[in-house]
């Protein structure tokens, strides 16, 4: 079983007059009372990575450890948004395998695809170990002095060297302490005459300095606004797909939120695919729109449960107790958790798919050699803008008609196609705000407020279609069914609230979008 460590960490080299790198000494530095030896460990670690090294591209890094109290394998992950610069979560596994284990590997699929993984490098670290303590004894970090050998266990250039010899300084946060207390150290090292190293891990110095070299990194800077039109759909593209691959960890383990960010990145780029038809030939872009619509459906099965869940228990916690009768708690449980049984494993099964797979092949694929119409090499403003005000057109006719249906299934329907609607406007604005600047920016946000109030239009139906679900197995195992009747009520007043809303927020979107230079 592997366990999941959150690393924060800083590592540091001697500057360039100071000679080798050491720790000074940190003692009293507050919130650090008292530094302790540690001793010494020797550790003795060979890291694995395809021949192209795409896991060192992604900031990746895989490895087999001896020494130290968690020996074993490592795998390091970015982790997406984090808080803390630099911040990487590290999945262990034992070293009861000598093969790398399925766990690890399944985990750096959206990397690899089918490419298998060989040994790359052997790094062998000689580490003196401080403690640095608080006041009460707690540890707040381990700062230590690494003393590093790097061998080669791949051909190189002709000229580069087989083996580096280096020394660094490492200070790493322990469990839940404030990240803000690697910037209260930062001048103390910095007055001993270190600096934040170059290289943000052993490997990538190691292969920078045994002359294989850092494979290049994915840009992350876009283009400048007077780029061509294509450059910045492009540009938005990758960001989108890169975003899937990289959650694609975070949604095998369970994180929080990765499931339905990595949703979201393919939801983008479907409606990018649509929106920017002009900029992109849709000849090549729609096979991929249908393989990107099946994964959001895919990974939205257990979101879509887990939302209505949360919004049902909302409501139940929202009656006075005398209004609750029967096991109706229990039977939201019920309901709830029968979605969730071999959820994790179905998922990984989709994640496993050589369907999926493919869909991050094509992406690349189309990605790097980009199918580009005429109006790609248009200027930006013109044709982004024609294409947000276009979308905008569209959700315009779309809330018309949702306002002149008579109320039930049919309004309900049209309230919802208008919310796909905004969600796509949103979408091309949000590719286009690089280019067009703050209005744009504004847009989106108009067009997110249409989206929340329709959102929650559509989350109230789904509701009441799930109440009378749910009341309905409550019935046949003769319980009461007196509440979900009241939730049901409370849910039908909550969608007639947003449709009387509706109107008036259109109306004061409309005079923004008016008022803006975008239009």
């Amino acid at each position: 079983m592997a366990d999941t460590v959150r690393e924060i960490e800083r590592k540091y080299e001697a500057g360039k007059d100071t000679g080798a790198a050491r720790l000074p000494d940190l003692s009293g530095s507050a919130p650090v009372a008292t530094v302790t030896d540690e001793g010494v460990r020797e550790l003795d670690a060979v890291y694995y990575d395809t021949a192209d090294r795409r896991l060192a591209a992604a900031g990746i890094t895989l490895r087999r450890r001896t020494g130290g109290p968690d020996e074993g394998w490592h795998l390091k992950l970015p982790v997406v948004e984090a808080a803390a610069p630099g911040a990487r979560d590290e999945i262990r596994a034992p070293l009861t395998v000598s093969a790398i284990p399925r766990a690890l590997t399944a985990l750096v699929r959206s990397r690899t695809r089918d490419v298998p993984l060989a040994p790359l490098m052997r790094i062998v670290s000689r580490r003196e170990v401080r403690h640095l303590l608080a006041a009460d004894g707690t540890l707040l970090a381990e700062a230590s002095t690494d003393t590093v050998t790097a061998t080669r266990l791949t051909e190189g250039a002709t000229d580069a060297k087989a083996s580096a010899h280096w020394t660094e300084i490492e200070v790493e946060l322990a469990e839940g302490v404030d990240p803000a207390l690697l910037d209260t150290l930062d001048p103390l090292l910095r007055k001993a005459g270190l600096r934040p190293s170059k290289a943000p891990s052993k490997l990538a110095r190691a292969l920078r300095e045994t002359g294989l070299g850092e494979p290049p990194r994915r840009p992350t800077a876009g283009p400048p606004a007077e780029a061509p039109a294509g450059d910045h759909v492009l540009a938005f593209l990758r960001a989108q797909a890169e975003a899937v691959a990289a959650l694609d960890p975070g949604a095998r383990l369970g994180t929080e939120d990765a499931v339905h960010q990595m949703r979201v990145a393919t939801r983008r780029l479907r409606s990018s695919f649509r929106s920017y038809g002009k900029v992109l030939d849709r000849r090549a872009t729609d096979p991929l729109a249908q393989e990107l619509k099946w994964l959001a459906a895919e990974l939205g099965v257990d979101r879509d449960r887990e939302v209505l869940a949360e919004r049902l228990r909302e409501r139940l916690d929202e009656l006075p107790r005398a209004l609750v009768r029967g096991p109706v708690r229990a039977r939201l449980r019920t309901w709830s958790a029968a979605g969730r049984r071999g959820s994790r494993r179905r998922l990984a099964a989709v994640l496993d798919s050589a369907r999926y797979l493919t869909l991050l092949n094509g992406l690349d694929a189309l990605l790097a050699d980009p199918p580009l119409c005429e109006a790609a090499a248009g200027p930006s403003h013109t044709v982004l803008a024609k294409t947000v005000l276009r979308d905008y057109g569209r959700l315009a006719g779309r809330v018309e008609h949702a306002l002149v249906t008579d109320p039930g299934h049919d309004r309900d329907t049209a309230l919802h196609d208008a919310r796909k609607a905004a969600k796509r406007a949103r979408y091309a604005a949000e590719a286009a705000t690089p280019a067009l600047g703050k209005e744009a920016k504004r847009f989106a946000q108009q067009m997110k407020s249409v989206q929340t109030l329709l959102g929650d239009h559509q989350d109230s139906v789904m509701a009441r279609g799930t109440l009378r679900a749910i009341a309905a197995e409550a019935e046949g195992a003769g319980e009461p069914t007196f509440t979900f009747g009241v939730l049901y009520g409370r849910e039908e007043r909550r969608a007639e609230q947003d449709e009387r809303e509706l109107p008036g927020l259109w109306e004061r979107v409309a005079e923004r979008i008016s008022a803006a230079s975008l239009r």
